[in-house]
């Protein structure tokens, strides 16, 4: 049902430049979507107008040239870095004799390789289900009714009006099974909120460092790649942060220059992971020319998922790239984080991302000096779980001193356990 590229497969770029910068395009980017989609790039053909031509997008003399770039280079598909209507994609496979995807649908498929876990292949298949569904004529108009003979003569279901309820049907039973998967979300976020624990997520435009980011912070072996949408399904891990304690860190898929709405409607399951957070890292390629411009579209897409007052802390990320460029924190009028910069594949500067978290993230600690009995040693255990001991002395009787820093909120947690026989080892 759905256009299905092969490794290799021999492809002509079509780039236009249009005034207006709504509709305008990055034409590098698109060749790393191409790249990033297994496709070999033969020639890019580019061209300039006002507004886009009716019938082919591109004029009836970029069309012919076109159509005779595909004959000179024997090429399989036409790629274009715009989104065409479906009367355009038709008229131009017509006159080029030649499949032809438009950018949606190459961001689609490059979603539907990358998507690993059930959940993720669900989303992409209802995005993908969205945007055929207006695409149908293409493939089903040479087909006649379906049904005929005596007895069965009628107006009966053409072809056409059977893939559009099938797609129905299919895209209905999509949802329920992601609304299964949203409860069971919920359900996690529900228990992490019962203990307190704040969740923060990774966000930024795509390719620029959240999972290197995310594996070098958590020791988690999530797939990383100087290639777009190389993180797809989202990946949530536990980590310790001082004077805060247990933290969820969240990596998640990466945004891009109009990223299709079908995409940002069946993701919004996922991406209520970011729109929940306590703190979003906005992790930023420093060393990208276009840092400026990524930052506006990754703020349109988290406005977009209701996600925008979300507060932010921006990491400026990939600062091996540039000279003259330390680690360093910078801090607003009231002393407060908002810039960390650091190097996820270098390793630098990770111990300042640490050290922001705390104060974006620090809460009311506790001090308490303990005197654990030799019976208690799972109580023990646990604080040894939490990372907050700070001393420990043992006497001649056995028992066991501890001094512990912890958060207020942990501390009050492991008070609802028993609290009568925990704060029994309190010494004065």
């Amino acid at each position: 049902m759905f256009d299905r590229y092969q490794a290799g497969e021999q492809a002509i770029l079509v780039h236009i430049d249009f005034p207006d910068e709504n509709a305008r395009e990055d034409l590098q980017e698109f060749e790393m979507l191409v790249s990033s989609a297994g496709i070999n790039a033969l020639n890019v053909l580019t061209g300039k107008r006002n507004t886009p031509h009716t019938k082919f997008f591109v004029g009836s003399g970029k069309a012919q040239e076109i159509a005779e770039a595909v004959n000179l280079y024997q090429a399989d598909v036409i790629l274009f870095n715009h989104s065409l209507s479906p009367s355009q994609e038709k008229n131009i496979e017509a006159l080029c004799q030649c499949r032809v995807v438009d950018r949606t649908t190459l961001i689609l498929d490059i979603f539907a390789q990358r998507a690993r876990t059930h959940e993720g292949k669900l989303q992409v298949e209802l995005a993908q289900l969205r945007h055929v569904s207006t695409r149908l004529i293409r493939g089903w108009t040479h087909l006649e009714r379906q049904k005929g003979g005596i007895g069965l003569r009628g107006p009966g279901e053409t072809q056409l009006e059977t893939d559009r309820r099938l797609i129905r049907e299919r895209m209905v039973n999509i949802r329920k099974r992601l609304e299964k998967v949203e409860r069971q979300r919920q359900q996690g976020r529900r228990a992490r909120n019962r203990a307190e624990i704040p969740t923060v997520s990774l966000v930024g435009y795509t390719n620029a460092g959240k999972s290197t980011l995310f594996n070098m912070i958590t020791n988690a072996e999530v797939y990383a790649a100087d290639q777009l949408f190389a993180t797809l399904d989202p990946t949530l891990r536990k980590i310790h942060v001082e004077e805060v304690g247990r933290v969820i860190l969240a990596d998640t898929v990466g945004f891009i220059r109009h990223l299709p709405h079908d995409l940002v409607a069946a993701f919004k399951a996922t991406l209520t992971e970011t729109r929940e957070a306590e703190l979003l890292l906005h992790v930023v390629d420093i060393s990208d020319e276009r840092r400026s411009e990524n930052i506006e579209q990754v703020e349109e897409v988290l406005t977009e998922i209701e996600a925008g007052e979300v507060p932010q802390l921006l990491i400026c990320n990939k600062i091996d790239n540039l000279d003259d460029i330390e680690p360093r924190i910078d801090r607003d009028e009231n002393g407060m984080p908002i810039r960390v910069w650091l190097s996820a594949r270098a390793g630098i500067g990770i111990e300042l991302l640490f050290e922001a978290l705390a104060e974006r993230l620090g809460r009311q600690i506790v001090n308490h000096h303990l005197k654990i009995p030799p019976n208690a040693g799972k109580f023990r255990g646990e604080l040894y779980q939490l990372n907050c001991i700070a001393d420990e002395q043992y006497d001649e009787q056995g028992n066991c001193h501890l001094q512990i820093k912890l958060p207020a909120k942990e501390w009050n947690r492991l008070v609802k356990q028993d609290k009568t026989v925990i704060e029994g080892f309190i010494e004065n």
